[in-house]
């Protein structure tokens, strides 16, 4: 009964952890506004110019899955091209990275003022300053705030549940001998992509694994290949969204798939000669908190600098693999994928209206 009620406990915690995450992406993505829409169009004709944006938007809204999501929409409906979306990707990939590192400070150690950083200890307050916005306040803007604010709370409410749910567990031999079963590193990556394609969430897959970090049994021989296959499962997403979109919104969806699948195999591979020959010592100790948004931040960064050179074979890789359709497609102007930002969809739905407008005043 006491396992049953760990599992409940735990599946609980991720619930809260995913609505808190999907309340503060939707009340941050309401407070960018149209700007999204706007940066978008201006700033991916240069390659680093759209990774940087794609960085700024995903830590924006917390979430590389609505950022690809929204990047299949926009390309479906013909606002952007298909080689503009390949330098948002891999932005967007850095961008995911901020989440790890807020959820790191569960591990803060020490006594008084510091005990503050802990977010379990402030997000309460933060909970009752974003219900008093949410109720107080009739300005949409702070409004949007309260809810951002509410959404951290919830989030890191479900990462303490989810922590609750797996205390004890380091005196498991039952649960120390599966974690033995992951230092392949093959079914660890198998392990990574499949949890995060489950719940469509790379930082919830993450959220978790920091957990199991906590009890002390997960060493970085076993975190790293998890964290790998943790961004080719998050590729899930994109791929079901582009299901019935045009061939040029499926290669975004696949450049997205491919960029993960290749970075993964380059640095796994890399990995596992290391681990052969040199066999690190630090392999076997136990992973941190801190030391797993080190390794996630810096795996990405490393998939990017390897793969920005070779943005363009991407886009060839992508024009082969998915081939033009025999007819003439039509595209989407009012596609729903835009929908993963209201303000990008208003935005979309603003100038449709105009074409239909213009359409009319030449007819007169």
């Amino acid at each position: 009964m006491t396992v049953l009620l760990k599992v409940f406990t735990l599946l609980g915690g991720l619930a809260f952890f995913l609505y808190g995450m999907n309340v503060m992406s939707g009340g941050l993505g309401k407070l960018a506004g149209g700007s999204l829409e706007r940066s978008l169009k201006t700033m991916t004709k240069n390659r680093f110019a759209g990774m940087a944006l794609g960085a700024v938007i995903t830590i924006a809204i917390q979430s590389s899955s609505a950022m690809t999501v929204m990047l299949v929409g926009l390309v479906n409906s013909g606002i952007m091209q298909l080689g503009q979306t390949i330098g948002v990707i891999m932005g967007s990939n850095i961008g995911t990275t901020l989440t790890p590192w807020i959820l790191s400070l569960s591990g803060v150690n020490g006594t008084g003022w510091i005990q503050l950083l802990k977010p379990e200890n402030f997000s309460p307050i933060i909970a009752f300053i974003g219900v008093v916005l949410i109720m107080m306040c009739k300005k949409p803007r702070k409004r949007d705030i309260g809810k951002i604010m509410v959404g951290f709370a919830v989030l890191m409410y479900g990462m303490t549940l989810m922590g609750s749910s797996v205390s004890g567990l380091e005196n498991s031999k039952a649960f120390t001998s599966i974690l033995t079963a992951f230092e392949n590193p093959l079914l660890g990556v198998l392990v990574g992509a499949v949890v995060t394609g489950v719940i469509q969430s790379s930082a919830a897959s993450v959220g978790i694994l920091q957990t199991l970090a906590a009890t002390g049994q997960i060493s970085y021989g076993v975190a790293i290949p998890i964290i790998m296959g943790q961004n080719i499962g998050t590729c899930v997403t994109a791929l079901l969204s582009s299901v019935g979109a045009n061939k040029n919104a499926k290669r975004a969806a696949f450049v997205h798939l491919s960029f993960n699948v290749i970075g993964s195999a380059v640095l796994l591979a890399a990995y596992s000669i290391v681990r052969a020959i040199l066999a690190p010592a630090i392999l076997g100790e136990a992973a941190t908190l801190p030391g797993i948004a080190v390794i996630h931040t810096a795996f990405n960064l490393l998939c990017v600098a390897i793969l920005m050179p070779m943005a363009p074979l991407l886009e060839k890789l992508a024009l082969r693999v998915i081939h033009d359709a025999p007819a003439p497609e039509h595209k989407t102007e009012l596609d729903e994928r835009l929908l993963a930002s209201p303000a990008l969809a208003l935005g979309q739905c603003r100038e449709v209206t105009m074409k239909m407008a213009d359409c009319a005043v030449q007819d007169l």
